[in-house]
């Protein structure tokens, strides 16, 4: 199933619009969960997972257990939007919040390459533990690697917006 161009929506507040890729590229490379949204038939699901984002293929992983109500959405309808967000805190006394967000859509895509999910948990391992090389020996061994699941959602779609208001 390919991935069809929506309709692209104008960013209502244009001045809060990211438009450089490599700011982009900086949030999701600095940010370790990211939310989905997907649906199956008329109901939405949305879920938050920890993520690698490997920016040559523009593309997301994450894993999941094999069996489950994500994989079940996902099967029904690989068509995904999803979130990632930098948190920047609270102004006080402003009622702002200071912020940058990237936002996707995507398809995704079950790995059942052993090569591919190598690279994939490496990527997730070496962002996410503090001690990566411990964690790759533990869990890039065959049998690990046979049991993962791992989900690639490439990206088709990316946009950004970020809000960041200074008190004087």
């Amino acid at each position: 199933m390919a991935v069809e161009r929506m309709k692209k929506y104008h960013m209502r507040r244009q001045e809060l619009e990211i438009k450089s890729k490599k700011t982009m590229r900086e949030i999701l490379a600095g940010q370790e969960c990211m939310t989905i949204a997907m649906c199956k038939g008329k109901e939405p699901y949305l879920v938050t997972v920890t993520y690698a984002y490997d920016s040559r293929s523009q593309s997301f992983y994450f894993h999941c257990a094999p069996v489950g109500k994500k994989i079940d959405y996902l099967k029904a309808n690989p068509i995904v939007w999803g979130q990632v967000v930098e948190d920047l805190g609270y102004v006080t006394g402003e009622c702002e919040h200071n912020y940058r967000t990237v936002m996707f859509r995507g398809k995704a895509e079950f790995v059942t390459d052993v090569r591919e999910k190598r690279r994939a948990l490496g990527l997730m391992i070496d962002k996410l533990e503090k001690r990566p090389s411990e964690a790759r020996k533990r869990l890039t061994t065959q049998s690990s690697l046979e049991k993962a699941s791992i989900v690639r959602l490439r990206a088709v779609e990316l946009s950004g917006k970020e809000s960041v208001h200074r008190k004087d």
